[in-house]
């Protein structure tokens, strides 16, 4: 099944087969969900996403490419952070990077706190994304868009899973 949000194409495939998470009720577990949507003002670079929406987790891996190159090169593992919404103060989700670059550390953490905060699930981030071939050369406000774009369409998802 295919959908289009924002110019973003998603490709996704669902299984039939609800999962248990432990606590003996069955849940619906969708398969891996590969999507990606251009930088803001760079029509030659993409952020490529890899989303899996658990039971009781979201994994999610962004990484960024350029039409500049005619092979791809390899990227870098970027930063790995994990976050969980903290019980006592819901509006501080508590993070902890478990693997850092620090080129991709800030909008790692950010991300994987703002989907903690919103899903009210624990979430782990890998992000390589490198803003520097966007048209403004990085700025603030195009990684913001790319941010909320990345936010919107990812929580979209967890409630489509969730609605089942």
């Amino acid at each position: 099944m295919a959908t289009n949000i924002c110019n973003i194409a998603i490709m996704t495939t669902e299984t039939s087969k609800p999962l248990t998470n432990g606590t003996g009720t069955r849940s619906m577990t969708m398969e891996p969900i590969q999507f990606s949507m251009p930088l803001p003002n760079a029509p030659g670079s993409r952020i490529h996403t890899h989303l899996t929406i658990l039971a009781t987790s979201v994994l999610l891996f962004c990484t960024s490419t350029t039409a500049e190159f005619s092979t791809p090169p390899v990227p870098s593992l970027g930063s790995f952070v994990y976050a969980m919404p903290d019980r006592y103060n819901p509006s501080t989700p508590l993070s902890t990077p478990l693997y850092t670059l620090p080129s991709s550390l800030d909008f790692a953490d950010r991300l994987a706190k703002t989907l903690a905060r919103r899903t009210n699930m624990p979430v782990q981030v890998g992000s390589s994304v490198n803003f520097s071939s966007a048209g403004n050369g990085g700025s603030v406000e195009e990684e913001m868009e790319a941010f909320r774009q990345l936010v919107t369409v990812v929580l979209s998802e967890v409630e489509k899973a969730r609605a089942g």
